[in-house]
């Protein structure tokens, strides 16, 4: 039996999909899982074991189509389902599965505020694309898969962070879902434990903004330096993990590391908060989650914007650094690994 699993982008969205092939390839040993997505995105997946071969998407969908082609899929469980993919299974002619990326209730709760999102999490919603098929939740959470040459010898870093550290990932994909660098600096002053900042080339600037305004001595900007399954690798070997809604969280709650995310014009209603796992729920407990409820304008946006559209960016500006601080103390002293 042969799968083909299509899910293009992104850091984050494809690292929930994980648990989809890990528990069809426990319902279906012997099967073939097949991962389609875009050639950026090919480290996220390449280590993966119960991937049997990755298609990359580069310039062409048609050219990805006459490779997929080749193959002769028994089934297709599209896990994007937009445009590009609904050609893809059409030419394909497999059996196919699409996932319920709820648009119109999403649409309802950005525009109007009416919150008819469903409370079940968005990896949930990618297996049941599967249910069908007697595929079930297997409670292990997230995955992610680094090959050695990318683990990250903690003992090539500053000789301060090789005891233990914590790893503040400051960016995201757009803006408003970014805690701003003010409030970062603020925080860092009253942090005891090392931290490592964490981001893509991207994030570099931002990272040096926010060690001009800290008088934190022990912080190392990593933003840039690493590639990302490097970056993953220090994420795997931190103590916790301080984040936007971005990427590096889903990785974070895959290595089951305690999180404290902090929400900007995205919600958690969303669905895409941390995942462990029904088999590591406790680790839930370890972890906190900052967001400004009850403002008017929130969510503005299921994905983001580069500027507030009102001009005063309260979903992040509203967010006491304090508290922030405190949580990453308490965490912190529990000295979690």
């Amino acid at each position: 039996m042969k799968f083909l699993i299509l899910r293009f982008s992104s850091i984050g969205d494809i690292v929930l999909t994980t648990p989809v092939m890990r528990c069809l390839k426990k319902k279906f040993p012997g099967a073939e899982i097949h991962y389609a997505t875009k050639k950026a995105f090919h480290s996220i997946v390449k280590n993966n074991p119960y991937i049997s071969k990755v298609h990359l998407l580069e310039d062409s969908v048609f050219e990805l189509i006459k490779d997929l082609k080749a193959e002769q899929f028994d089934y297709v469980i599209d896990l994007h389902h937009n445009q590009r993919t609904w050609l893809i299974k059409s030419l394909l002619g497999a059996k196919s599965f699409s996932f319920d990326k709820i648009n119109f209730e999403k649409w309802l709760i950005v525009n109007f505020k009416i919150n008819k999102l469903p409370p079940v999490h968005i990896v949930d919603r990618y297996l049941s694309t599967c249910k069908s098929l007697g595929v079930e939740n297997d409670g292990e959470g997230l995955e992610y898969f680094i090959s050695a040459e990318d683990e990250v010898d903690v003992q090539s870093l500053p000789i301060e962070f090789r005891n233990g550290y914590t790893g503040w990932v400051i960016g995201a994909k757009h803006n408003t879902k970014k805690f701003p660098i003010d409030k970062i600096a603020n925080a860092l002053n009253e942090v005891g434990q090392p931290v490592i900042l964490m981001g893509g080339k991207e994030d570099n600037e931002i990272a040096e903004q926010v060690m001009a305004k800290t008088n934190h001595k022990t912080i190392y900007n990593a933003c840039g330096k690493y590639t990302l399954n490097q970056s993953a690798s220090l994420v795997k070997q931190a103590m916790l993990i301080a984040t936007n809604d971005t990427g590096l969280m889903h990785i974070a709650a895959a290595f089951k590391k305690p999180i404290i995310s902090i929400w900007g014009n995205t919600i958690p209603e969303f669905g895409m908060t941390p995942y462990y796992g029904k088999n590591y729920a406790s680790q839930i407990i370890r972890s906190k989650q900052f967001e400004v409820l009850n403002l008017g304008c929130r969510p503005c946006s299921k994905l983001g914007y580069e500027d507030c559209p009102k001009g005063h960016f309260k979903c992040m500006n509203l967010i006491d650094e304090g508290e922030v601080v405190k949580a990453l103390q308490t965490i912190g002293e529990q000295n979690i690994l």
